[in-house]
């Protein structure tokens, strides 16, 4: 399984100050964000210059974001149980925004035994319809 970098970790624990278009996260998607925001904290307590960074980057500040990955990548490189918790769960969110950014980009409905499906990734793409006894064939 692929190791995330700190600077993934870091940006997916305060991805809310940075990504207020994420309307689409469930509750318990922004509970396992703070989850990890906790243990990024955890970890760096006592390290005033981390807190500060940590500080500055929950009013979404990206130099300070920046300074939190390099400190969190240095906890990372001491401390293995520490590194596969918040590995596992920065996967977790990451999969939890995937699923719910793909959810409803591909609509299918199906009236009296007629079908048409929309795609909202591209509002261009065309409408395929159907219905009894027709036949659609794609090459």
């Amino acid at each position: 399984m692929e190791h995330l970098t700190a600077a993934t970790i870091a940006t997916l624990a305060f991805r809310k100050a940075f990504e207020k278009s994420i309307d689409k996260i469930t509750e318990a998607t922004w509970n396992k964000i703070n989850n990890l925001r906790e243990k990024i904290w955890q970890k760096l307590r006592g390290n005033l210059e981390a807190e500060k960074a940590l500080a500055a980057a929950e009013k979404a500040s990206k130099p300070d974001l920046d300074l939190v990955a390099g400190y969190l990548k240095q906890e990372m490189e001491w401390d293995d149980n520490f590194t596969q918790e918040v590995q596992t769960l920065a996967r977790e969110i990451q999969q939890d925004i995937d699923i719910n950014t793909i959810q409803g980009q591909n609509v299918q409905n199906v009236y009296g035994g007629e079908a048409e499906q929309n795609n909202a990734n591209n509002t261009n793409a065309p409408v395929i319809q159907g219905g009894s006894g027709h036949n659609i064939t794609f090459n």
